[in-house]
């Protein structure tokens, strides 16, 4: 799925307007249908509906639901905002159509403004500004949002929470965005959306598909997507019936150190359970016995030293490598990674402890192979690329190095972010909070190594990796809740979100 910019979005309206044909009046109709389908799922008429409306289209979008909500039994107060005495054409033609109607309360503001009392019943709709917005608001309207955030009242916001901007908000006031419970998002999200600093104003937010042109939509650039089920489960393919071991790669992992054996326990054991051949790790004397105690399917290489990562590994004989998971940054371990990169040919995957030591010895990212894959989460690529002020600045970081080092960058969180060498970035939709837990990162280095062995490409190495992992941490929070879930329950869930999406070939 397709994420527009606000300037993309409104040249989709003028698109569907010029060919489908319809009337902008009939489109704006229809959108405020769907908008007052998915409010009175959530709201009963027991809620006093109280529409803010600005003068824009957003604000005609406003005016319908009210007009519709109050012909459906609601109690409805309308306070349309029109300072400047300009109000576009679409709000012009729903104020003259909600006055038609006559049983709902209406009060235009044109010069000062009696807030109303806001309880907890009353249900505030937010139509004030749309996606168009292109600066903070202030003076007055900026008043208004503080005394609607203020009231206990909930608040569903059309398209977008008035004051946030569709895509960079870095040097925006959030003093003066709406904080809204709800967001009723038309056709396509808002790359702010799938920012973590954002949750609050955004809400919990729905797609509304009015019937845009989706020929528009396939054939605009963006740099942004949301991947889908359905772009995933094409990248996977049925096993051949003759296939063995050797068919599906061996991999190298070098992961934990004496007191960190669990990671090195978890990656394997994600990867034995994401379809590899072989798997060797290569871990510190006191590691062994852990590792061949609680993970037999994997092959054990051992470290001179006793308790960490000291001697590089030949990676000749393997199609993947992937170092990090619990190795930790002793000084030897330090240049036993530098000496791993320098001679090794093979694309790796960078985790935790790898990457902390990168962080440490910048100079020494340039050893890395093309298409290779970092998996940080947002401190860890901090350290890599510099303090950011918020989540768009970090992507724009993040696409800098993922460019100059041509490889991909795996931004771990909610809405795991793929960023790949030519620019684009991938927004994966599956996981939960269950996964913020000691572990999870090790599971999906499990994983994507088991896929990079397998030789699949690069891209979809994260593609499949990231959306796999959430799904399994999806199907474990079904079972288990998110509360009391550990990465040994995403390890357990493994199997059955890959059958869940090899279930397309049947």
């Amino acid at each position: 799925m397709k994420i527009l910019s606000s300037i993309q979005l409104k040249e989709l309206d003028q698109y569907t307007i010029d060919n489908e044909p319809v009337e902008s009046i009939d489109l704006m109709e229809r959108a405020a249908e769907q908008l007052v389908s998915a409010i009175i799922r959530r709201w009963d008429t027991s809620f006093v509906v109280k529409v803010f409306a600005g003068p824009g289209n957003n604000g005609g979008d406003a005016l319908a639901v009210a007009r519709l909500l109050s012909n459906k039994g609601y109690g409805v107060e309308v306070f349309l905002f029109n300072i400047g005495g300009n109000l576009s054409e679409e709000c012009h033609t729903n104020l003259q159509r909600l006055k038609e109607c006559g049983n709902v309360y209406f009060t235009e503001i044109t010069t000062s403004f009696t807030p109303p009392n806001l309880t907890a019943t009353d249900l505030v709709v937010d139509g004030l500004f749309g996606s168009g917005l292109n600066r903070p608001l202030g003076g007055g309207f900026a008043a208004v949002i503080k005394y609607i955030n203020a009231s206990p009242s909930p608040v569903v916001s059309i398209d977008i929470p008035s004051g946030l901007m569709g895509e960079e908000n870095t040097f925006n006031n959030r003093q003066h965005i709406i904080h809204a419970d709800v967001t009723l998002s038309i056709q396509l999200p808002k790359l702010a959306f799938l920012f973590p600093e954002n949750e609050d104003i955004v809400g919990e937010w729905e797609l509304l598909d009015i019937g845009l042109q989706q020929s528009f939509i396939d054939s605009t650039d963006t740099p942004y997507q949301v991947m889908e089920r359905t772009d995933i489960e094409r990248l996977l393919k049925k096993r051949k019936a003759f296939a063995h071991k050797g068919t599906f790669g061996h991999g190298l992992l070098i992961a934990g150190k004496y007191g960190m054996a669990g990671a090195s326990i978890l990656a394997s054991k994600a990867c034995i359970k994401s379809g590899i051949g072989l798997l060797t790790v290569h871990v510190p004397i006191c590691n062994h016995d852990i590792l061949q105690l609680s993970v037999p399917e994997a092959i054990t290489r051992t470290d001179v030293d006793q308790q960490f990562f000291a001697v590089p590994e030949e990676t000749d004989n393997y199609q993947a490598v992937a170092v990090g998971p619990g190795i930790g940054q002793e000084e030897e371990t330090a240049f036993a990674l530098k000496d791993q990169l320098q001679q090794s040919s093979l694309p790796m995957i960078i985790d935790a402890d790898a990457l902390n030591i990168l962080s440490s010895h910048r100079n020494w990212l340039s050893m890395l192979t093309k298409g290779s894959i970092l998996t940080p989460h947002i401190g860890e690529l901090e350290r890599l690329v510099g303090k950011c002020t918020d989540s768009f600045e970090r992507l724009k970081k993040a696409k800098e190095l993922a460019i100059s080092l041509a490889s991909y960058i795996i931004v771990k969180g909610h809405y795991s972010t793929i960023v790949t060498p030519d620019g684009r970035f991938l927004f994966n939709p599956t996981g939960n909070a269950g996964m913020a837990t000691a572990g999870s990162g090790d599971v999906l280095t499990g994983i994507l190594l088991a896929l990079a062995a397998q030789g699949f490409n690069p891209e979809d190495v994260c593609k499949l990796g990231v959306y796999v992992h959430g799904l399994a941490g999806d199907m474990a929070a079904a079972e288990k809740g998110e509360i009391g879930m550990t990465a040994g329950d995403i390890i357990d869930a493994l199997p059955y979100a890959w059958k869940k999406l090899l279930e397309h070939e049947r």
